[in-house]
């Protein structure tokens, strides 16, 4: 058996997937749009780098424990009335979690097309999460 490309398949689900660029997100949240913004990445990542302001840290293997109303994981900020934006570092893991949420039964659900990666790299306002964060990167 021939293992997946993981890359390969991500690229062909993306044509099924709602996705904003880093620019039509800015505007939109610059016209007040209530957005809900799911950080995927890890930790880690988050500390690291940082984050886009506001957003909540969900790691993509939880996503679907916390998204579920039924699960004892499950947070507030998962309601059906909401609309989401999901992103990741590049644009890989948003596209799989916009899927599994649209799957789930959430209706506006999109990914960030570039990730936090072009999102920082177009100069946009980031978080600095280590500032706040009880977890920190030993030197």
């Amino acid at each position: 058996m021939t293992i997946r490309n993981t890359t390969t398949w991500v690229d062909g689900l993306r044509d099924r997937t709602p996705t904003l660029s880093v620019s039509e997100l800015a505007q939109r949240q610059k016209e007040g749009q209530a957005l809900t913004l799911i950080d995927l990445r890890e930790l880690q990542e988050r500390i690291d780098r940082g984050a886009i302001p506001g957003s909540h840290h969900v790691p993509r293997g939880m996503l679907e424990f916390w998204a579920d109303p039924a699960m004892r994981y499950h947070r507030d900020y998962f309601t059906e009335a909401a609309e989401y934006v999901v992103y990741c570092a590049g644009g890989g893991r948003s596209v799989l979690a916009a899927l599994a949420l649209l799957d789930m039964g959430y209706r506006k659900v999109w990914h960030l097309d570039g990730g936090f990666g072009d999102w920082a790299a177009a100069g946009l306002p980031v978080e600095d999460v280590a500032a706040s964060a009880r977890w920190q990167r030993k030197p």
